[in-house]
């Protein structure tokens, strides 16, 4: 498939509330699930390098493409033992949050298409502790959907604290709310968004998923102008029962909500990712996660001739 085929394929999938999740097993028979989007390939294992003194969950490296990648094992995360890393096992190679990142599975299920409806928030009172995003029913089986994003902070640590630099051209616009609405099921993403609108002084409002922050919107709309309540709309794209293109559409599809800014705020990487933002309406959209980034849009719109990007600001 050629990269304008594979464009066009996923620019249909924006606003109709789907996704594809590759399927794959660790060592049960338990089945889990990534978003294709953040697929970049599937690999027979190749020999890995240990690197030395690294987090215990890290199998090691190998080189494909002209690039280092390093290997996550992810048995070993979810407390199922490590896996061997041998040429019958598998390592996804992923990208997103601006990160490249091998994960090793034992076995490649395949590929399915849903609908995001269709994928339910974690079971109420299984704890912090797990790396669920998401659930969902395929086959009578239960399919467990990872956050990848949540692994990937806690093993390669990402930057939580916005420059001083870009603080400094921190200025309030008096007529526009210092308040913004936040759709984002991953509990590390929101905690990162929170200290960046925290350290800007701007206040905030969460939903958990993109229906709960639709049906928040409308009431919210019901109470008076929605621009006068909120500056913004930060959602994520990958977000159970509604995801962040269907959300977004439906906002600008409705005349009580159409008129709030909307920025997309995913770690889905490509070509692609602007013209599925553009097909439904969003005014921006920003990669996770980048601290100085996602401040300078905040404050892009909150704030009073604040319109320079991180780059220019830092010069």
């Amino acid at each position: 498939m050629s990269i304008i085929d594979r464009v066009d394929r996923l620019t249909r999938l924006a606003g109709r509330n789907r996704l594809e999740l590759l399927l794959f097993r660790l060592t049960s028979k338990q089945i889990f699930g990534i978003n294709v989007f953040k697929v970049r390939e599937v690999l027979k294992c190749p020999p890995l390098r240990p690197i030395p003194h690294s987090h215990y969950q890290m199998r090691g490296v190998f080189h494909a493409r002209g690039q280092t990648i390093t290997v996550i094992d992810l048995a070993a995360v979810l407390g199922q033992g490590a896996s061997k890393g041998t040429p019958d096992e598998f390592v996804i190679v992923t990208e997103y949050s601006g990160h490249v990142q091998g994960y090793l599975v034992q076995q490649v299920v395949r590929i399915v298409n849903l609908r995001w409806d269709d994928i339910k928030p974690p079971p109420a009172g299984i704890g912090n502790a797990n790396y669920l995003t998401a659930v969902t029913t395929l086959e009578n089986q239960l399919v467990e959907i990872l956050d990848v994003e949540r692994v990937l902070s806690e093993i390669v640590g990402l930057a939580v604290e916005v420059s001083e630099e870009l603080l400094a051209h921190n200025v309030p616009d008096d007529d526009i709310p210092r308040r913004i609405f936040i759709a984002d099921d991953s509990a590390v993403a929101r905690r990162q968004m929170m200290r960046v609108m925290d350290q800007l002084g701007v206040e905030y409002e969460i939903a958990e998923n993109g229906l709960a922050a639709l049906e928040m919107l409308k009431a919210y709309a019901a109470e008076g102008p929605i621009t006068k309540r909120f500056a913004m709309l930060l959602s994520d794209i990958e977000m159970p029962q509604m995801d962040g293109y269907t959300l977004t559409k439906t906002l600008k599809a409705d005349p009580d909500l159409r008129d709030l800014y909307v920025c997309l705020h995913t770690s889905l990487s490509g070509s692609f990712n602007d013209s599925m933002a553009n097909s439904v309406g969003a005014n921006k959209l920003v990669a996770k996660f980048e601290p100085d980034d996602l401040a300078a849009l905040v404050m892009s719109v909150v704030n009073v001739g604040s319109a320079l990007t991180s780059k220019e600001i830092r010069g």
